[in-house]
């Protein structure tokens, strides 16, 4: 196969944005000769239209999907003294927040085949001071939720799901977001449905909740220049908004050709040897934020190491030969992650050794995302499967 004349990066938002160009546009322009730049009506439909299409009574508009975290953690004031479980095999916001609230994050392990927190291994972290957990949603395939929400119950515990990546998702017959007792999102550019610049969103079925984040992200105020607590400055701005209300009328079709992309995948590249396909859910659905592999012989190559942390430099090593001969063949890809949060040097006080939590340590040495987004088409994917199977 010849090289390449255009490189494939691992997310191309230019072609998302060409769809949507003139009505984008004219909504833009209308924001700006309102004059009406933060909240306003904008916004409030945006957020009537997030909560109508997760399935919850309310959505509460925010800065950023990190503020949608600390503003979920804030308003059950779990705070110092007060643990929440949570997996180490995602981004850092999901446990920066817990520890900017004043709490303790608690890594429990994932799931060798969905790289999501392992419910099974809940229960033996939960002590007195356990208050919520924070499944994560992860690359946009959800966590098991009837069995983290049956633990949740038994111990009286609040569940905060992370949806940062995987908006439009189920499990069930049921949209992520909507069946813990708070619901997370990310507007960052990256994801399903991506604003022009940082956004989030809380969503939940409880009003008291909603009424207090809505405190919290403005102030703490109650009105005017009144204020009853202690907040924080996390609102969405009327642009994004109206950006997001004509992306969100798309999120269900960019959605299926994310998965008719992974399918695609699927099909190909099942002949390559020593890699591990993402695998396809049972129960609800999944909308591909990222399609991750396993390069499986890393972890061989870690194996001919003789020191735990010479073996993580050793299987790093092997994918970074792997990323590179794509790059070389103009093919984009991405590691997430590649470090887990509980050997994170930020979190070297929580006392987790190397080795503590192992399917999330080896997942970090053999993960690899390849490009996936909506537009991606059969050709790219061809070469993509071509150059990687050239370079295992």
């Amino acid at each position: 196969m010849g090289v390449s004349v255009t490189f494939i990066p691992p997310l191309d938002l230019k072609g998302q944005y060409q769809s949507i160009q003139q009505d984008v546009s004219d909504a833009v322009l209308d924001v700006l000769s309102s004059g009406r730049y933060i909240k306003g009506p904008t916004v409030e439909l945006f957020e009537h239209q997030f909560a109508d299409y997760i399935g919850t009574r309310e959505c509460i508009a925010c800065n950023s999907g990190t503020d949608a975290l600390l503003l979920a953690l804030k308003a059950l004031d779990i705070g110092p003294g007060d643990e929440v479980i949570t997996t180490p095999f995602t981004f850092i916001a999901t446990a920066e927040m817990i520890s900017a609230a004043g709490a303790t994050p608690v890594f429990v392990d994932i799931e060798a085949d969905s790289f999501n927190l392992n419910p099974e291994a809940i229960a033996p972290a939960i002590t007195s001071r356990t208050r919520a957990i924070i499944p994560v949603h992860l690359f946009g395939r959800p966590t098991n939720m009837t069995k983290i929400m049956a633990i949740a119950d038994r111990h009286n515990l609040a569940v905060i799901e992370d949806c940062a990546q995987a908006t439009g998702a189920t499990w069930g017959d049921h949209r992520v977001g909507s069946i813990g007792h708070i619901g997370c999102f990310s507007f960052y550019p990256t994801k399903n449905l991506g604003a022009c610049g940082d956004g989030g969103a809380v969503t939940t079925q409880d009003e008291a909740i909603a009424a207090r984040i809505r405190k919290l992200g403005d102030h703490g105020r109650s009105g005017g220049y009144y204020h009853e607590e202690v907040g924080i400055n996390s609102r969405l701005d009327s642009i994004q908004a109206v950006i997001l209300s004509i992306k969100l009328q798309q999120l269900d079709q960019w959605n299926q050709q994310r998965d008719a992309a992974a399918a695609r995948y699927q099909a190909l590249m099942q002949a390559i040897p020593s890699i591990g396909l993402p695998q396809l859910m049972q129960q609800g659905s999944q909308v591909w934020n990222q399609y991750t592999i396993r390069l499986q012989q890393a972890s061989q190559v870690a194996q001919d190491h003789s020191e735990a942390e010479d073996s993580t430099i050793g299987a790093n090593l092997y994918r970074d030969r792997v990323r590179q001969h794509l790059q070389e063949q103009d093919i984009g890809s991405a590691v997430y992650y590649p470090l887990p949060l509980h050997l994170q040097p930020v979190y070297s006080a929580l006392g987790y050794a190397r080795g503590s939590l192992p399917h999330s340590e080896q997942a970090a040495t053999e993960v690899l995302s390849l490009p996936m987004f909506p537009e991606l088409t059969e050709a790219q994917q061809m070469q993509v499967t071509y150059a990687l199977k050239d370079a295992i």
